[in-house]
């Protein structure tokens, strides 16, 4: 009988939570042990991660019944929110404890300024991100919801192009297209109208392209672990899909198909920001029992 060649599993070391995630994560887990803690929308686009935290007693809550809510405390996860949520919260004697990621609150704070600079003279606040996305929600609050919202280049009619126009972009969208975005507005101006681009994306999420690219490129197999929200998963997983064909999107470490484990295969598992290490982990450890 010949040996089996062994499948070879490896975890791409440069998946998993990104630093507004974990710093979210960890103040929730802090405030949890001092009592009851209401999380305003899931904390993370991952949904065994959030059952997790409820079981420690995170109550996931949204904005309707945050209107309802009184002397109660309520966790703003990473994305961010709009001021409207920090006023209800004065009114109703809610303690905010607020988790919103850096690198957003900085763009917050970058759009605010120039929503109070410009409120006057015509000129067009454009946001390129996902309509409806909570983080989108709350850079539109920073306008008084004025700005306008381009998910992409089919949308770029609703823009005057004989005005100004001021781009900013959700901090998860690729850099590719937001430069293309920019391009062909850019293109497009009419008569004295000026563009101004901000490129207000993360870099540890647009990074993650090419490190996952490359850990696509160097395995067989692909598992790739993200919630069914994580808007983040779908892009990195296109990518991976783009760089190796044999790429398959999981929502949990249970669900792959062993069928797809050859012998002598190495196997990569890789997942989103919103994808907690563990849940990789928990993959690695199926496979390889698998083998026993």
């Amino acid at each position: 009988m010949g040996h089996r060649k062994e499948i070879q599993v490896e975890i791409d070391s440069r998946s998993g939570f990104c630093f507004g995630v974990v710093k979210a994560i960890n103040k929730a887990e802090e405030e949890l042990k001092k009592g009851p803690l209401y999380c305003l929308g899931d904390i993370v686009h991952n949904t065994i991660e959030v059952e997790r935290l409820e079981k420690m007693g995170l109550i996931t809550i949204d904005h309707e019944q945050f209107k309802q809510l009184e002397n109660a405390r309520v966790l703003l996860r990473a994305h961010g929110e709009p001021p409207g949520t920090y006023e209800a919260a004065l009114l109703n004697d809610i303690e905010i404890i607020d988790a919103t990621c850096p690198v957003v609150l900085g763009l917050q704070q970058k759009i605010k300024r120039t929503f109070l600079q410009h409120e006057n003279d015509g000129t067009q606040i454009v946001i390129y991100g996902m309509r409806g996305h909570a983080e989108v929600n709350g850079l539109l609050g920073q306008t008084n919801d004025t700005a306008i919202v381009i998910e992409g280049k089919e949308e770029l009619e609703k823009l005057d192009f004989s005005r100004d126009i001021i781009l900013f972009s959700q901090t998860t969208k690729s850099l590719e297209g937001f430069f293309e975005i920019g391009e062909m507005i850019h293109e497009r101006l009419q008569g004295s109208a000026q563009l101004e681009l901000h490129d207000t994306i993360c870099r540890q999420v647009s990074n993650r392209v090419a490190d996952i690219q490359e850990f696509a490129a160097n395995h067989d197999l692909i598992f790739f672990i993200a919630g069914e929200k994580s808007s983040n998963g779908k892009v990195l997983f296109a990518e991976c899909q783009r760089t190796n064909p044999n790429s398959h999107l999981i929502h949990a470490p249970d669900e792959f198909d062993p069928a797809l484990l050859k012998e002598g295969l190495r196997v990569g598992i890789c997942g989103a920001t919103s994808t907690p290490m563990w849940q990789m982990e928990a993959l690695a450890k199926n496979i390889s029992n698998l083998e026993r």
